[in-house]
């Protein structure tokens, strides 16, 4: 049975995990910025899985089948909310750098590599270790796994011509956990933004912030502060089922499980059922509105972008319909009014640390307080980094969230 680790912002992790159910797979455990979980194979328990579990000695993952490969391939395609996907290789006990090197060394990284890979380890993370430099252990796994690679090829030196692959090391209590990347870019780059705002929101936390509202697709949403248009596409491609990795590549695609011929037409397989799971005969209104023209011109092309990414899927899978586009509008927030009784304002207002200066935030906040007499009955969501937010729109929140996402720490504002 595999194990998976999905990293994802800080204080989404329960969001991640709900995802994750929805989706039919099981999470193991929580940790801060990340979840692990599994798949389940038929009369297997969580417990069964070895690679979840704290251990005296090495535990190895085995080959993985079909159903496993279907598997990695799915959690990258499918999730809204993580930012990664990574394949837990081994969990070696450290006691020094002879135990990581020989752990290490044990795996069978030529059953996952082709030839010509060039294999970077690209971070450490480190808690309550013995071992605590993170330039060594980086060394000693590089050097582990090549002098695994170059006894199992017959090579003294390695090409490194071809793609690369990227390993990342947990290590906590002593116990190092090995990582394989199967995501590649960040999963947050869904691949429609053909250009950014000023200070563009990541996908994957427009998301848990559809998922912190409990937004669902009849209730009407407007961003009043739009930018390139995140929020709203989003909204849109969760209302409509669209797979947010339809429209792009993965680095599990460069791996050597999913070379032949089988895994090339299972990641086609999958990619004709998400298309036929599109739902396009529902109702969605979704907005946003901007001050600036240039902005309204990139959330529009952004939003094209993203609706053609669904249209050739649709097509390709020999289904006739098109995917209505969010609506963008240049608008000052002030001269916005409610289109409908009820509904869902949902915004990512300038920071002033990100866009200005923090005291020009303060005026813009303060201003803002005009949305709740504009839209009556809505609901509202507001994140921000700015500590005052709701001394300066002058109304309590119902409730506030810490995130953080990427190195941004952040508050979101729920008004309900």
């Amino acid at each position: 049975m595999i194990t998976l680790v999905a990293p994802c912002a800080i204080g989404a992790e329960k969001i991640l995990s709900n995802e994750l159910r929805q989706l039919e797979f099981t999470p193991i455990s929580t940790a801060i910025g990340r979840v692990v979980f599994t798949m389940e194979r038929a009369g297997t328990r969580i417990s069964d899985n070895p690679l979840s579990l704290d251990s005296h000695n090495p535990v190895i993952q085995d080959s993985v089948d079909e159903q496993e490969l279907r598997a990695l391939y799915q959690s990258n395609y499918k999730l809204r909310t993580a930012d990664r996907v990574y394949l837990q290789l081994a969990t070696i006990p450290c006691r020094d750098f002879n135990d990581l090197f020989e752990g290490v060394r044990a795996i069978r990284w030529q059953d996952w590599f082709k030839r010509d890979v060039r294999v970077v380890v690209d971070k450490v993370r480190i808690k309550s270790s013995i071992l605590s430099s993170e330039h060594s252990i980086q060394s000693v796994v590089h050097k582990a796994m090549y002098d695994c690679l170059g006894k199992a090829w017959g090579m003294e030196l390695l090409p490194e011509t071809g793609k690369t692959a990227t390993v990342r090391v947990y290590i906590e209590n002593n116990l190092a956990s090995i990582l394989l990347d199967l995501s590649g870019m960040p999963l947050h780059r869904r691949g429609y933004r053909t250009t950014g705002g000023e200070a563009p929101i990541r996908e994957t936390l427009a998301a848990i912030l559809l998922h912190l509202m409990q937004w669902r697709r009849k209730t009407p949403l407007h961003d009043a502060f739009c930018g390139s248009g995140t929020i709203p596409i989003e909204a849109a491609m969760y209302a409509h089922n669209i797979a947010p990795g339809l429209g792009r590549n993965f680095a599990l695609e460069d791996l050597l499980p999913f070379a032949d011929g089988s895994s090339v037409k299972m990641m086609e397989d999958e990619r004709a059922d998400a298309a036929s799971r599109i739902v396009t005969d529902c109702l969605v209104r979704v907005t946003g509105s901007d001050i600036s023209p240039q902005a309204i011109t990139a959330a529009q092309a952004n939003a094209e972008r993203a609706c053609v990414i669904a249209g050739k899927a649709l097509q390709k899978a020999g289904i006739d319909a098109r995917i209505p586009r969010p609506d963008f509008t240049v608008s000052d927030f002030k001269d916005l009014a409610a289109p409908y009784e009820k509904g869902l304002l949902l915004s990512n207002p300038p920071y002033g640390e990100r866009i200005g200066d923090r005291g020009s935030a303060k005026e813009l906040y303060s201003s803002m307080h005009s949305l709740f007499l504009d839209f009556p009955g809505w609901d509202y969501g507001f994140i921000t980094n700015h500590e005052e937010f709701e001394v300066a729109i002058g109304k309590k929140a119902t409730k506030i969230r810490n995130l953080k996402s990427g190195n941004l720490e952040t508050r979101f504002y729920i008004y309900r």
